[in-house]
């Protein structure tokens, strides 16, 4: 049996149960999928969960009483797992698909996070022959988050050495990088912090509902707005001046604000000022543009992005890369 069609069988029954399962019985309705002895089977059946936990399957857990007392059940809340209200028409349906045909994660997971999106969808991914265009970073922490975001889930994580709680109201995925957004109870603000920079793990602290997020929240629109703060510690308002190509003038405009435009140059390029409060951040950001970014000033910062460049390609000549 290959996993992945047993995964898809498991996922298939936990949902559509009308009431909470053992262990027992998903083996007797799964048939041979499961290997007969009991050690075996609740290995197996534990990393099967793992899996589908994992890509933000909800599988709820409840210890029953009476008859089988003491005995852990399990089951799907559909209400939490299913995509309601698209509406979507054939053509976006079959739209859906091709994008996802040519995009991988990088996680090598059985089943990916947009394999079961599609699910949700009812529909299932489709091999169109096209090349890969994108590979989308997983974390491990991602999971957590999704399930946080959706449930209204206060969470604790560790970012740049201090002990965070974060209501968080979305995840954005931008040049390559997560970003979760939210409202940083220590500051009582909201604030912008790169999942893959999260030390450790992440918490769920508070219960279901403990946060409303704020009406017409729109990630692609707040990242913007708080791209200043980066998850940053102080309050250092310093900001830098960057010159970006024509080429990505209009999408580095529209992500950080008009405002923030101080002059335009007749060949189309813009100078921006970009708040460096946190140096890393910011060096990342104007790493992802490529070579069409330039740091102009003020000097420490230009030379603290170009030690990070210079690192870069040190790194790749030790590796033997190009």
């Amino acid at each position: 049996m290959d996993r992945v069609e047993r995964l898809t069988n498991l996922l298939a029954l936990l949902l559509e149960t009308t009431q909470p399962m053992t262990l027992v019985e998903i083996a007797g309705e799964m048939g041979d999928q499961y290997p007969p002895t009991l050690a075996n089977l609740r290995a197996n059946f534990e990393r099967d969960k793992a899996a589908l936990r994992e890509i933000g399957v909800p599988i709820e857990t409840t210890v029953l009483i009476g008859d089988h007392a003491g005995m852990s059940a399990y089951w799907i809340d559909r209400q939490r797992y299913e995509l309601s209200d698209l509406d979507l028409d054939p053509a976006e349906t079959r739209a859906l698909q091709m994008a996802f045909a040519a995009v991988r994660s990088s996680s090598g997971a059985a089943i990916t996070a947009g394999e079961e999106a599609l699910w949700k969808l009812g529909t299932e991914r489709v091999d169109a022959g096209l090349a890969v265009t994108a590979v989308v970073p997983e974390l491990p922490s991602l999971p957590t988050l999704r399930d946080a975001i959706a449930r209204r889930a206060t969470v604790a994580f560790r970012y740049h050495d201090r002990d965070r709680l974060v209501d968080p109201f979305g995840l954005l995925l931008r040049d390559g990088f997560w970003y979760v957004l939210g409202r940083d109870h220590g500051h009582d603000e909201q604030r912008t912090y790169r999942v893959d920079r999260v030390q450790g793990s992440v918490a769920v602290r508070e219960p279901d509902g403990a946060f409303e997020r704020p009406a017409g929240f729109d990630p692609r629109t707040a990242f913007s707005s708080e791209a200043k703060h980066f998850g940053v510690v102080g309050e250092d308002a310093r900001t830098a001046r960057v010159r970006v190509s024509a080429e990505r003038a209009v999408i580095v405009e529209r992500g950080v604000g008009v405002d923030r435009v101080v002059h335009r140059a007749s060949d189309g390029s813009i100078d921006i000022d970009v708040p460096c409060a946190n140096i890393g951040a910011f060096g990342s950001w104007v790493l992802g543009l490529m070579d069409h970014a330039e740091v102009l000033g003020p000097p420490d910062v230009r030379d603290a992005v170009r030690a990070r460049l210079q690192a870069l390609v040190d790194r790749a000549d030790r590796a033997g890369g190009p």
